[in-house]
């Protein structure tokens, strides 16, 4: 069954842009070419604070960019004998900014499994046209028949990305507004070095805002 889209309040659905059945050897036997996972993905694991983040330089310049995040605890995965909840559903978002780059299909596919092996029942939405698509609310939900196409190919035309920038008050308020629309556990932002920064600014915002993921 084809993944539905809401765009703006809603719109008709539609099928995967690529198309399997075309594609050449190479591509064929990528497509099914299963790829190694870090150990700690491989078994149930745990997040473990660890010391206050800090900065390579600088670190009063940037704990008076960033006041919500300077200093938060970091973050280690660590091997757990438990798993998470069963009862666990997890609402994460994902989006491509900036220009095309190898592996960021398969970051989204490598959620999508670690959801549908770990976290089941969990939703994952697909932004559409880079950072513009979360300003806008338009997404789609992926599942495994949309993202099949795509998997261990290259291109950012999944959800296609954008360069579009979310730094005034009004478009965090509009990334904010869709993050509680969608009621997101996370948020995803696939790109380089400038998608890391809008990732950063994004975090901050939310932090004294209304979302609860940061």
């Amino acid at each position: 069954m084809s993944p539905s889209i809401d765009a703006n309040g809603g719109a008709s659905a539609r099928n995967s842009g690529r198309f399997a059945g075309v594609y050449s050897e190479v591509q064929t036997s990528r497509l099914n070419h299963s790829l190694p996972l870090p150990s700690v993905l491989k078994s149930p694991f745990k997040i473990v604070e660890g010391p206050p983040s800090s900065a390579a330089g600088n670190p009063g310049e940037i704990a008076k960019l960033f006041p919500n995040l300077f200093g938060q605890p970091s973050a280690m995965l660590v091997p757990s004998e438990s798993a998470l909840p069963s009862d666990q559903k997890l609402k994460i978002g994902v989006v491509l900014s900036g220009g095309q780059a190898p592996g960021g299909h398969n970051v989204i596919s490598g959620i999508f499994d670690y959801l549908q092996n770990h976290v089941k029942g969990s939703t994952l939405y697909g932004f559409k046209g880079g950072p513009a698509g979360i300003m806008k609310c338009k997404y789609v939900e992926l599942d495994s028949e949309f993202i099949y196409p795509y998997r261990n190919q290259g291109g950012f035309d999944m959800i296609c990305s954008g360069r579009d920038k979310i730094e005034t008050p009004e478009q965090f308020k509009q990334a904010e507004e869709t993050a509680v629309k969608l009621d997101l556990d996370g948020l995803f932002v696939i790109g380089g070095d400038d998608s890391n920064t809008n990732a950063c600014l994004l975090a901050e915002n939310f932090r004294c805002g209304a979302c609860q993921f940061c």
